[in-house]
């Protein structure tokens, strides 16, 4: 939110807060972007700030200053972002929209430990506020490896970029991965801490900023239909899936010793978790929403004997669809002998009344039967069926199924008869699409965090103590495969290796096919 002081220079006449049906359009502000050169910034950041400022959002001197080692001028940076926007915006390209934005964007050369690269840096953002009106309120995005995010923090201190004067305001928006373990989790949060305060700090999961993930808070407190059953009285367990159909595709370096649990079930899985299983807030503000997530995360344990409640895979050649692939130990750059997995699964408890009981089943891969990410509610079966065994041999256990992506949208199933003089039952489903039901297209998810942290609204970050709190959770398994060898095979284009059934199977269970 603006400060009073700012809000004095700037009224926004469209931003009203009483009225949520208006756009929410970010104050006086700009961005530096470390690692613009990478490929998040080139697919996802740079071409959301263009649909933001398509879309009427960004202030009219909105400025974006590049950071990097390339010796670029202003003009090359424009050219470079043009490129981006074209191939990668999600909006309609219009030439005043771009000359607009372009006025506003700037590159500073340098390394992330360079003294006089910074000191500009400094006399850059000066200036942009001297003749851009950004009111000295500035984020700094730093989509770079963890490793230099000690030498980014402490220039940003020693420039004095860091501190805000009174009545503008500062803040840091972090990319994943927040360590690779409780321990570096720590570390890293003390290393931004000690130059931004936790209220500045903004975590990126861009999973939270999917609408069918923020539909999960709508699904369960909007409607008396659901919530009523979301407990273990009802629900058998629950599953959480986040599969992908494609391969390392080039990042066999940036992935080789973190794996599929590092990358997904630490992160997105855990988050969806925790908005699945948390209480009702008192307030969707973001003390209040992230109090909630808390509380589920400390109550969450994996649950032994690993050996039988996890699973962990490399995928070896197959058919994805009608195509030959190759298996992880022949992809380009990857270690043949790495035992770093691309298929995860874990068996998860709460130690809650709503949840006691219910087992939480999270899995994640690559190469897998079909790009999808989903949670499954499945019920218990009822107590009584007055029916025959042969008019219910068809029946499965209801189920609440949320589809993130593809597809977006909920998905109910439960039991029919089929038409005919017999009694027959079995499973139909009832689908909501997102596409069909509305005729707005959902805000690609970086839109949303971007705005979401230029107007200091941060009910879809991550806290440090989150992120603690989910390594927490995983470092148990994460040591327990690090003594247990190499990882189970599974061919490219099926659903993971053999032990993941049986993780499930063991209480009668089975995977969903999504």
């Amino acid at each position: 939110m603006i400060d009073s002081a700012a809000e004095e220079r700037w009224v926004n006449p469209l931003r009203d807060p009483q009225d949520k049906r208006l756009p929410r359009i970010a104050g006086p502000s700009g961005m530096v972007l470390f690692g613009v050169t990478g490929d998040l910034a080139r697919k996802k950041l740079l071409p959301a700030f263009y649909d933001l400022a398509n879309r009427g959002l960004l202030p009219p001197g909105f400025s974006l200053i590049g950071y990097g080692r390339r010796d670029w001028s202003a003009e090359d940076f424009r050219d470079y972002v043009l490129s981006a926007v074209k191939e990668r915006a999600r909006t309609t390209f219009r030439e005043s929209v771009w000359k607009r934005f372009a006025d506003g964007l700037f590159f500073v050369s340098g390394n992330f430990d360079d003294d006089e690269a910074f000191d500009r840096l400094a006399e850059t953002v000066s200036q942009m506020d001297a003749t851009r009106g950004t009111a000295g309120n500035w984020a700094f995005y730093l989509s770079i490896p963890p490793g230099f995010f000690a030498d980014v923090c402490h220039q940003l201190e020693r420039s004095g970029l860091a501190h805000a004067e009174a009545g503008s305001w500062r803040r840091v928006i972090i990319e994943k991965p927040f360590g690779s373990d409780q321990k570096s989790a720590r570390k890293l949060n003390r290393v931004v801490n000690s130059v931004f305060p936790e209220e500045s700090v903004y975590r990126i999961d861009h999973y939270l900023g999917k609408e069918t993930v923020q539909n999960i808070l709508a699904l369960r407190f909007a409607n008396q239909l659901f919530e009523p059953l979301w407990n273990a009285n009802y629900i058998d367990h629950v599953q959480i899936t986040m599969a992908e159909d494609i391969g390392l595709g080039g990042r066999a370096g940036y992935y080789d010793g973190i794996g599929a649990a590092r990358d997904v079930i630490q992160n997105h899985l855990l988050q969806l978790l925790a908005l699945v299983a948390m209480e009702e807030p008192i307030s969707f503000s973001p003390a209040e929403l992230q109090a909630e997530k808390i509380k589920v995360l400390r109550a969450t344990r994996a649950v032994e004997p690993f050996e039988l409640t996890t699973a962990r895979g490399q995928y070896t050649e197959g058919w994805q669809g009608s195509q030959k692939v190759c298996g992880l130990r022949d992809e380009e750059g990857f270690d043949p002998e790495s035992t770093t997995e691309t298929f995860a699964a874990c068996t998860l408890e709460i130690a809650s009344r709503r949840w006691a009981g219910v087992p939480f089943y999270l899995r994640t891969g690559k190469r897998l039967g079909r790009r999808v990410t989903e949670i499954a509610l499945v019920f218990k079966e009822a107590p009584h069926q007055p029916f025959g065994n042969t008019g219910t041999a068809a029946l499965g256990n209801n189920a609440v199924v949320i589809r993130v992506q593809p597809d977006e949208g909920v998905l109910m199933r439960f039991g029919s008869k089929v038409p005919g003089s017999a009694m027959e039952v079995r499973d139909v489903n009832m689908d909501f699409s997102y596409a069909e039901a509305f005729t707005e297209q959902s805000p690609e998810a970086y839109e949303r965090l971007i705005l979401d942290a230029l107007l200091d609204e941060s009910s879809l970050f991550p806290t440090n103590e989150e992120v603690e709190l989910s390594w927490a959770i995983l470092d148990p398994i994460l040591r327990y495969w690090a003594e247990s060898g190499r990882p189970d095979d599974y061919a490219a284009g099926t659903w993971g290796p053999e032990s993941a059934d049986r993780m499930v199977a063991r209480h009668g269970r089975t995977w969903r096919r999504p």
